[in-house]
C-alpha cells in the first residue's frame, strides 16, 4: 500500500486551526502587534515589524516564521502548530530544518482582507522582507499589483470568473468569496500548488489549470475575467515568470487584451492590469486602442502613470533583488536600455483596462486617471459601460447621438459641485487678477473627475438641477440669456455634455443604472 507525498494543501486545514486559534488574522494582528508594527508590514519595512512581533505572543511569533523568515525552535513551532508534524512539513516543503534543531519556514504565508474578511494566502518567500534568491517560478503574495487589481475589480456578483495568470489563487479566492464559480490558470506548477494550498486553507474550491495565457480554456467563455498578467516591458526573455512572458516589450498586455473579448459571455467583463510601449511618434492612445479586436468589445482604458526607461530598468532590476552597485547590474541596465532604444521607446505607460462584451462593432476611450481616487473603481466602470449603452440605445432610437442627446431630460449627479476658480495672483491694472474665471466642475465620489467648462456650459448644468426640460431646451435658454446664437452653440455644448455625461456628471432622468456608485448617497449638491 502507498500513502501520496505530504502537499501544503493537504496540511492546510490544520493551519488554519492553529491560526484561528492564535488568532493569526487581520484584526488580530493589529490587536497584536499594533498599528505602527501593521503599517510597517505593510511597507515591508522588517526591522520595525520584527521589533513589534517579537514580544507580540503567539501571533507574534506566526509573523516571525511565516513573513520575517526568522528561524525558530522546534518546540516552539510544534507549540504554535499542534497539528502540524515539522517533519511532515518538511516533506511537504512548508519548513527547512536549520542548526540547532531550528525550523525555517520556505513560504509566505500571511492573513489578508480581500474584502470579505480574513484569508490567508501561500506565496513564496518575500524578498523585500527576507533575503531570499528570487527564483524563476516565484511566486508572488499580495503586492502592490495584487491590491489594485483587487480594489479596481466590481463588486457585483458574476457567476463564473477566469483568473488568467492566478499565481498563489488571491483574485481568485475574492472572486469565489462573491459566490462565483472559478477558474484559475497558471503557466508553472509552483503557481498551482501555492493556488491550491491558498484555497485549502480558506475551504474554498476552484477549478486549477495549467498552460499558457487563454489556452487551457479554449473555447469557454466566462462572466467576468481578471489577470495580473507578466506585463514587465522588456526584452523576449524570460527570467522570472510572475513578471516576463518572454514576448518583447508590451507583448503580454497586447497578448490579453484581444484574447479576452472571446473568453467573454454576452455582457462579460475584464479588468486588467497592463502596460505598453510610449513612443514619441505614436499617441499612446492609438497603440492600446489597436490591441482591441474591431468587433464585439467596448474598452475603457485608464492611464495611471508612465516611468521614463531609466527609472523603469532601474525599479525592476532592485525588484529581484540585483545591487545597482554591482557591475552585473548596471550590465543588465545596460542591455535593456539598449533594446528600448533599438525600438524608439521613450516611456512606459501603466494603467486598468475595463473591457465588455458587446454586439456590433467595437469603441474604445482611453484617458489619463492620474489623480487619486476613491474605491470602487470597477463599480464606476460598470457605470461607465451602462451609460455608453444607454447612448447606444438612445441613438438608434431617435436616428443619431446628437439627436438622442438633445432629446434627452438630464438631470446633474447628487455628487457633483460647481465652483468659480480664479487666480489670486497681481497681474491685471491695479494690481488686480487679470483673465477671466474658469468654472471647475467636480464630482467628490468615485473616479473624482474633474472638468473646466465655460459660464454657458455652467448655465446649462444649473439648468439640469431640475430635471424637467431637454437638453436643447436648456442650451436654448442658455444661449438666449447669453445673447448668442443657440444654433452655433449647440454642437460645441453637446459634446461638453457627452464628455460630461460619459464621467457620470449628468445622467438621464429615470435611468438608476447609470448613476455613479456612491453618488446617490452624496451630501454635496451644485452650488449656485
Amino acid at each position: 500500500m502507498t500513502t501520496s507525498a505530504p502537499s501544503l494543501a493537504g496540511l492546510a486545514p490544520a493551519l488554519a486551526e492553529a491560526f484561528r486559534r492564535h488568532d493569526y488574522t487581520v484584526p488580530g494582528l493589529e490587536l497584536a502587534l499594533g498599528t505602527e508594527a501593521v503599517s510597517a508590514l505593510a511597507r515591508s519595512d522588517a526591522a520595525v515589524t520584527r521589533r513589534h512581533a517579537r514580544g507580540a505572543g503567539p501571533a507574534g511569533a506566526l509573523v516571525r516564521l511565516f513573513v520575517l523568515g526568522d528561524a525558530l525552535p522546534r518546540r516552539e513551532v510544534e507549540g504554535l502548530l499542534p497539528g502540524v508534524s515539522v517533519d511532515v512539513g518538511v516533506e511537504a516543503g512548508l519548513f527547512e530544518l536549520r542548526d540547532e534543531g531550528k525550523v525555517r519556514a520556505l513560504v509566505d504565508l500571511r492573513p489578508v482582507d480581500t474584502g470579505h474578511g480574513t484569508r490567508w494566502v501561500f506565496a513564496d518567500v518575500d524578498g523585500s522582507m527576507v533575503h531570499t534568491e528570487t527564483r524563476p517560478d516565484h511566486v508572488l503574495g499580495v503586492g502592490a499589483a495584487t491590491l489594485s487589481l483587487l480594489r479596481i475589480t466590481p463588486s457585483s456578483p458574476a457567476r463564473t470568473v477566469l483568473d488568467l495568470g492566478t499565481g498563489s489563487g488571491v483574485q481568485l479566492v475574492h472572486a469565489l468569496d462573491s459566490g462565483a464559480a472559478g477558474t484559475g490558470t497558471d503557466i508553472t506548477p509552483r503557481c498551482l500548488e501555492l493556488a491550491e494550498a491558498t484555497l485549502a486553507i480558506n475551504a474554498l474550491e476552484a477549478e486549477l489549470v495549467e498552460g499558457p495565457w487563454f489556452e487551457p480554456v479554449a473555447g469557454r467563455r466566462f462572466d467576468r475575467i481578471v489577470a495580473n498578467p507578466p506585463f514587465v516591458v522588456g526584452p523576449p526573455e524570460t527570467g522570472h515568470s510572475y513578471r516576463e512572458s518572454g514576448l518583447s516589450l508590451d507583448g503580454a498586455s497586447r497578448m490579453v487584451v484581444s484574447g479576452a473579448a472571446d473568453h467573454l459571455a454576452d455582457g462579460g467583463t475584464a479588468v486588467l492590469l497592463a502596460s505598453w510601449v510610449e513612443r514619441e511618434d505614436v499617441d499612446w492612445r492609438t497603440r492600446v486602442a489597436s490591441w482591441v479586436p474591431a468587433e464585439g468589445v467596448e474598452a475603457w482604458v485608464l492611464r495611471r502613470d508612465t516611468s521614463d526607461p531609466g527609472l523603469y530598468v532601474w525599479t525592476w532590476l532592485t525588484d529581484e533583488g540585483m545591487d545597482p552597485r554591482e557591475e552585473s547590474t548596471w550590465r543588465a541596465a545596460d542591455a535593456w536600455l539598449d533594446h528600448f532604444d533599438r525600438e524608439g521607446v521613450t516611456g512606459v505607460g501603466f494603467g486598468y483596462v475595463y473591457l465588455r462584451r458587446i454586439e456590433g462593432a467595437s469603441a474604445v476611450l482611453c484617458e489619463d486617471l492620474t489623480h487619486p481616487f476613491d474605491a470602487g473603481l470597477g463599480d464606476e466602470a460598470e457605470a461607465y459601460f451602462a451609460r455608453t449603452a444607454w447612448l447606444r440605445a438612445a441613438a438608434e432610437l431617435h436616428g443619431g447621438e446628437d439627436l438622442a442627446m438633445d432629446a434627452t431630460v438630464f438631470t446633474v449627479s447628487p455628487d457633483v459641485r460647481l465652483h468659480i476658480s480664479e487666480s489670486l495672483a497681481p497681474t491685471g491694472a491695479e494690481g488686480l487678477p487679470a483673465g477671466p474665471a474658469t468654472v471647475v466642475v467636480e464630482r467628490v465620489t468615485g473616479a473624482r473627475w474633474r472638468h473646466e467648462i465655460d459660464q454657458l456650459t455652467a448655465t446649462v448644468l444649473r439648468g439640469a438641477r431640475t430635471g424637467v426640460l431637454p437638453l436643447a431646451d436648456l442650451v436654448g435658454l442658455a444661449a438666449a440669456a447669453a445673447g448668442a446664437d443657440p444654433e452655433g452653440l449647440a454642437a460645441p455644448v453637446r459634446r461638453v455634455v457627452a464628455d460630461l455625461f460619459l464621467h457620470g456628471f449628468l445622467v438621464p432622468v429615470g435611468v438608476p443604472d447609470v448613476l455613479p456608485p456612491g453618488a446617490a448617497a452624496a451630501t454635496v449638491g451644485v452650488d449656485a
